[in-house]
């Protein structure tokens, strides 16, 4: 199978690879769907399957490659600092010229191999507004020179929170994915972001906030197997079976918050937000006091809507709903148009009995979200309380 593939795609590592994934997808199916009428089949096409995903893959990258050198009008330098060459471009595109979101949003674009609505959603912003804000970043490149040049080691601190802000909205997008035409999950995002998150660490080891980050993301992933039913549903955090958790990816998550926590510097965002999944991740149930207590300390480094919502959340399950929807009302200025604030809200308000408001903040919920296992999580629970 292996020689014929090879053959028909010139390439025998693509070959070889999309051979192991679909041997490994078998091993991991089939024990409990049953074995396919034609085993032999069914791996030929998977493999064939598998190969054409990573050859999409990597001609996606080289165009982002050639459409990074058209945008800055120049080639870009030899082999500098960084020895891979997808963490390097992206610092490359993170010029600290650009404002933060326009450098991260430029970069998504070029090399993240996130769309204009992908992006959009990460920043909640409509899709006209993201794109013109791209357009932007190109112009103001183009104008000012900017050089399509790899940064020095000594340039790297410089740019790293854009090149952590890319990173963390390329795990999001594949962690849950927010377009309904894609799968709710999308590994291969996750897992690339996971792999730079490594490499970055390793060339930046003391940089807390990288630490941080390659913490978050691990915790965070440690729970992807339980997050989205069988039926396609998501499974909300409480809901899920902490037997299916990676008990290595915790582990590994755990000793770098610890080692954060031994240093003694104060925590950043993404060091408070990988503690904050340390707390989830450890015992049975959450400390619901320490989440809010680590809360309190991001919400005064990032006073976002975002990080107030998921504060209120916390609030909720420590103090109960009426105190969370309290602190969630107040930010519906700012939130109207995210999915997200308008499903933790719903939740709140069925469990203190308001059920005609909770059904509306699942409507509203549902208009808005775009994850498929989101939608059928939430049509569900609106549903069921208008069988109750």
């Amino acid at each position: 199978m292996v020689a014929t593939l090879a053959k028909r795609f010139g390439n025998l590592d693509i070959a070889e690879e999309g051979a192991a994934e679909a041997f490994a997808i078998a091993a991991e199916h089939w024990p409990a769907d049953g074995v396919p009428p034609n085993p032999g089949a069914w791996i030929t096409t998977t493999a064939t399957r598998k190969a054409i995903d990573r050859i999409r893959r990597e001609s996606t990258r080289d165009a982002r490659h050639r459409e990074a050198q058209l945008v800055y009008g120049t080639q870009p330098e030899p082999l500098g600092a960084i020895d891979d060459d997808r963490l390097r471009l992206i610092f490359t595109c993170c010029h600290p010229a650009l404002a933060m979101d326009a450098r991260v949003a430029l970069t998504l674009r070029m090399v993240g191999g996130l769309n204009v609505a992908e992006i959009a959603s990460a920043f909640l912003v409509q899709d006209t507004t993201m794109g013109a804000r791209i357009t932007r970043a190109k112009a103001k490149i183009a104008a000012a020179g900017i050089p399509y040049r790899l940064p020095a080691a000594e340039d790297l601190p410089r740019r790293v929170s854009g090149v952590l802000a890319v990173l963390f909205l390329i795990f999001n997008e594949g962690y849950l994915a927010s377009s309904p035409d894609s799968a709710p999950v999308r590994e291969e995002l996750s897992a690339e972001a996971i792999r730079l998150a490594r490499m970055l660490h390793q060339l930046l080891p003391d940089d807390g906030e990288t630490t941080g980050m390659l913490g978050l993301m691990l915790l965070t992933d440690a729970r992807r197997s339980a997050r989205v039913s069988s039926d396609g549903e998501l499974v909300p955090l409480a809901e899920q079976d902490r037997g299916q958790w990676d008990a290595v990816l915790i582990a590994e998550g755990h000793a770098l918050v610890r080692e954060r926590l031994a240093s003694g510097v104060t925590p950043g965002r993404y060091q408070l937000l990988a503690a904050i999944n340390a707390v989830h991740t450890d015992g049975d149930s959450p400390d619901w006091t320490q989440v809010v207590a680590l809360y309190d300390q991001l919400v005064r480094l990032d006073g976002s809507p975002i990080v107030r919502l998921n504060r209120a959340i916390a609030v909720g399950e420590r103090d109960g709903p009426e105190a969370a929807l309290a602190l969630t009302d107040a930010l519906e200025p700012e939130l109207r148009g995210y999915h997200a604030y308008h499903a933790a809200r719903a939740d709140l308000l069925r469990r203190v009995g308001r059920t005609a408001a909770a059904r509306g903040a699942y409507d509203a919920a549902i208009i808005l979200a775009g994850n498929s296992a989101e939608i059928a999580y939430l049509t569900r629970r609106r549903d069921e309380m208008r069988r109750d």
